[in-house]
């Protein structure tokens, strides 16, 4: 009989890592090496072609052993990935996640907790506890709230709308309507989610520069108030971070309105709350401690592996309406012996001790160490944006608000900025994203490598005015 494979955990589980480590980042250097810039070159079709060549059978009859497998997968997939710690790859709220970051998932995979049930993860579920009571705090106020860690902010939000929903349950009402009312600028997992809830079509509030118009929110909940008085319950959703343009709703103008409505307040933070750990960048975020819930996401300004969201909420209660009971989890006998119940921490059952990264990252760079990560990545949005301004090729769109920067080349249609993009893409040079605003096509740059430099930003607009001039 044959020896099984060696496990990552365990005693031995160190001294088996670390010579796969090795081949590992060998790897990964190859793969980088070969792919030399943000992207691969040749598109889709050679992307995918060159992956199956170096594939081949994934289920052979006899295994290639580990080191192969390592050596020729990892740097297939390096060489074709979209690496965003290279500067000019800026399309998405995607950043380049801290090699400490990394290196505590390393021990999140090899320990393999699973946060359904305290038996599974003693250590982690303790760790947890003490993150999400950290991070509620820096949201709400010190000694106020609680967090869930979650995916990211597609399911932040989705739970921000479950709980909002069952917050309108009362003895004397068993099921208040809710209706959802966002900004045009809203994130799309919000009218998912209340697609997937049952709830109402959302009511839509104009967005005429492109945050929310708290006179335009005011005559919405008037209205609504007005045509059902207080038969039906409302939710209103602000953003602290558009996709689009990274643009900050006004939360204090909201929440005074959503207080002097009754309405229930979430704001969707999974980019801007990253700023609260700026001192100087903090103060665009006043308000946001008096919502309900808010949404936000380490794996964009926080520099964590996905994922690293969370859902912190003012009022701890809220929580309790995820209470799930299963015998083999969470046995009533063994919670009232004093085992904590984790299964209403989340709507996942099996899930990562994606806290661990967070809590290594929070505890080794402390709040000057991430502001000043805040800091860089900010006044690197702001340099780009005085480059194009001062360039007459480029028009800007507006001065940056966090560190998404629009610009599009002077006199260029739509048509021809969407192709600017995609011959980019096809040549492996640059990574910049597309935004559609005020009916007129924008590249999109969005850094959040702190490591970006100058020339970095002035190469990206030479490829960017070279392509646009073929």
């Amino acid at each position: 009989m044959s020896t099984p494979p060696p496990l990552a955990g365990g005693t031995n589980g160190p001294d088996a890592l670390r010579p796969l480590l090795e081949t590992t980042l060998a790897a990964l250097t190859e793969g980088a090496e070969t792919r030399g810039g943000p992207l691969p070159s040749g598109g889709p079709t050679t992307v995918t072609t060159r992956v199956s060549e170096a594939a081949g059978n994934l289920l052979p009859t006899h295994g290639t052993g580990a080191h192969h497998a390592l050596r020729t997968l990892i740097r297939a997939i390096t060489a074709g990935a979209a690496d965003p710690a290279d500067p000019l790859c800026t399309a998405h709220l995607h950043c380049p996640p801290l090699a400490l970051a990394a290196a505590a998932d390393l021990a999140a995979s090899a320990l393999n907790p699973s946060m359904d049930s305290w038996d599974q993860a003693p250590a982690a579920s303790a760790l947890e506890a003490l993150l999400t009571t950290t991070l509620a705090a820096e949201v709400h106020g010190t000694g106020t709230g609680d967090a869930l860690i979650t995916t990211g902010g597609t399911e932040s939000n989705q739970l921000a709308l479950l709980l909002a929903r069952e917050h309108t349950t009362t003895p004397s009402r068993p099921q208040r309507p809710l209706h959802l009312l966002v900004g045009a600028n809203a994130h799309h997992s919000l009218r998912r989610a209340a697609w997937l809830l049952g709830l109402p079509e959302p009511i839509t509030v104009p967005t005429p520069a492109g945050v929310l118009d708290p006179t335009a929110l005011d005559k919405a909940l008037t209205a609504r108030t007005e045509l059902s008085g207080p038969a039906d319950a409302y939710l209103v959703t602000a953003t602290a971070g558009t996709t689009d343009a990274g643009l900050i709703d006004p939360l204090t103008d909201i929440a005074d309105l959503c207080e002097a409505h009754g309405a229930r307040l979430h704001v969707d933070a999974a980019y801007g709350a990253g700023l609260l750990f700026s001192d100087t960048h903090r103060p665009k975020l006043h308000g946001l401690e008096r919502a309900d819930s808010v949404a936000l996401d380490l794996h964009k300004l926080g520099w964590q592996p996905a994922a690293a969201g969370l859902l912190t909420v003012r009022d701890p209660t809220d929580t309790t309406v995820l209470t799930h009971r299963a015998d083999y989890l969470n046995a009533d006998d063994d919670t009232e012996a004093g085992l904590p119940d984790l299964l209403g921490r989340s709507l996942r059952t099996t899930r990562r001790p994606d806290a661990l990264k967070i809590a290594v990252t929070l505890k080794a760079l402390g709040r000057t160490g991430l502001g000043a990560l805040v800091d860089q990545v900010c006044d690197r949005a702001r340099e780009l944006a005085d480059l194009i301004t001062a360039h007459p090729r480029f028009d800007l769109y507006d001065k940056p608000t966090i560190s998404t920067v629009l610009f599009r080349p002077t006199d260029a249609d739509d048509d021809h900025i969407a192709q600017v993009r995609r011959t980019l893409l096809d040549n492996g040079t640059a990574v910049l994203g597309r935004a559609t605003i005020d009916g007129r096509r924008w590249l999109k740059a969005t850094l959040l490598n702190p490591h970006t430099r100058t020339e970095h930003l002035t190469a990206l607009l030479t490829l960017v005015e070279g392509t646009s001039h073929r």
